[in-house]
């Protein structure tokens, strides 16, 4: 990526780092079109309430303010006004209001896609950034929304991601409903605060979250040892369910979600052998969660942190009495980007769309080139003119230091010769049939 960036946090790519997140995103926008996702956008920017309705990230969150009030004055925000602007943090919650306000508009259920910018005020990284760009799919439905489409969005997921150049990778899935419903079983009835605290275990491990369990929720050791029983179950098959039955605790929400759970995994591992794992240690911080939570890693870069992660959310949209579930997935493509990148998992073929120079061989040619060029383009075949007519060889070395393949010539007689500048090798050429050989064409990404 580009180096010595300015402002910590806010990623900016050469060109031929550029060309590979544009392969990235090109195949994620094929893959969610092959499945039926709309693609949408949504502004920028929501009301502070908006945003914080739900879940615990005011401190991540980008507040926006004029540097003037309109009478010329230094502006400031408005610290604990639910309407001040604000810059959106993800796009589950913008989507959310975007769904509310345009449901008269849409057709039920909604299958989109979403790639865009998004802005938190994180302490920079690795992995993690100020501004990144995330691609999400959710399903909505107004009313009732099918459980099935839990088990197609892990599919939709599963098949995107090997469709990049990665290594390969765990989808991590558990289930809100079984963990909170295995907590309330056991006693500790605020099950947020546990999930909370579940989900810190791979950061400050096993001991410290026991330790938080007994300060902060009253937790007696019998309820933090089966607490992070639970939680230390991982199968890559619906053996899992065995193992929760054999900790003895009984509830109906509980078995509500383990049978989810189970359906979700079956079908998963079905799809995508060896990369989908049920994970009851997954709880996902936020609280509008209600059922399927998913997270994704790359094996061998597990502290990179989560690529893809999401869930089921069952009261984040309403208007009145109508409510519109969803359950949704994001993938944190600044975050891939980098890693691909800085492991040369993949790079491109050459940093420039531009396939042939065509060469001036005076000062006067350059309206003939011009022509040259425009048959060329009209074609496909990406294009430049020379600017100005330097020798021969000054110009081939200008299009071999930009990573263009091929230079045109125009002799004096009208003649038209191409030249391979990797080989050597020159041909004669009509600038009307010409074509260069596919792979010459546009730049491709070369996969390690």
């Amino acid at each position: 990526m580009a180096r010595n960036a300015s402002l910590s946090g806010f990623p900016e790519l050469l060109p031929e780092e550029r060309l590979v997140e544009q392969h990235v995103l090109d195949t994620l926008r094929r893959t969610f079109e092959l499945h039926g996702f709309s693609s949408i956008e949504t502004r920028a920017v929501e009301t502070v309430g908006q945003l914080l309705r739900k879940g615990e990230i005011d401190k991540e969150v980008y507040a926006l303010s004029r540097l003037q009030d309109d009478d010329g004055n230094t502006a400031s925000a408005a610290k604990g006004d639910p309407n001040q602007l604000a810059l959106h943090f993800d796009l589950t919650v913008p989507f959310a209001r975007y769904v509310v306000e345009n449901a008269g508009y849409l057709s039920f259920p909604f299958r989109r896609y979403q790639i865009q910018k998004v802005w938190r005020g994180e302490r920079p990284q690795e992995g993690r950034y100020r501004e990144f760009t995330q691609a999400d799919i959710d399903v909505v439905a107004d009313g009732v929304l099918p459980f099935r489409y839990d088990v197609e969005l892990a599919l939709v997921i599963a098949e995107a991601l090997s469709a990049l150049p990665l290594p390969a990778f765990k989808l991590r899935i558990n289930n809100r409903k079984l963990a909170e419903g295995f907590y309330r079983g056991i006693g500790l009835t605020d099950t947020a605060g546990v999930l909370r605290s579940i989900d810190k275990l791979e950061k400050i491990g096993a001991g410290a979250v026991a330790g938080l369990l007994k300060s902060e929720l009253d937790a007696s050791d019998e309820q933090a040892e089966k607490a992070l029983a639970l939680a230390s179950i991982r199968t890559e098959d619906t053996s899992f369910v065995e193992q929760v039955r054999a900790l003895g605790v009984t509830d109906e929400l509980m078995e509500e979600g383990l049978n989810e759970l189970e359906q979700v995994i079956a079908a998963a591992v079905k799809s995508a052998p060896g990369s989908v794992v049920a994970d009851l240690s997954i709880a996902r911080g936020l609280d509008y969660y209600t059922g399927t939570v998913y997270e994704t890693v790359l094996v061998g870069h597990e502290q990179l942190g989560s690529i893809c992660s999401g869930g089921r959310y069952d009261a984040l949209a309403s208007k009145g009495n109508r409510k519109f579930p969803g359950v949704g997935l994001s993938i944190g493509v600044t975050r891939l980007v980098a890693r691909i990148l800085s492991q040369e998992f993949a790079k491109a073929s050459r940093s420039v769309p531009t396939a042939v120079l065509v060469a001036l061989a005076d000062e006067d040619s350059w309206s003939e080139a011009q022509e040259v060029a425009g048959a060329l383009r009209a074609r496909g075949i990406s294009t430049e003119v020379a600017a100005k007519a330097d020798k021969f060889g000054k110009q081939i070395k200008y299009a071999d230091k930009r990573g263009i393949p091929y230079v045109w010539f125009t002799d004096d007689d009208g003649a038209h010769q191409v030249k391979d500048i990797r080989s050597g090798e020159q041909v004669a050429a009509d600038p009307g049939t010409w074509m260069p050989p596919a792979e010459d064409l546009k730049p491709a990404i070369v996969v390690a």
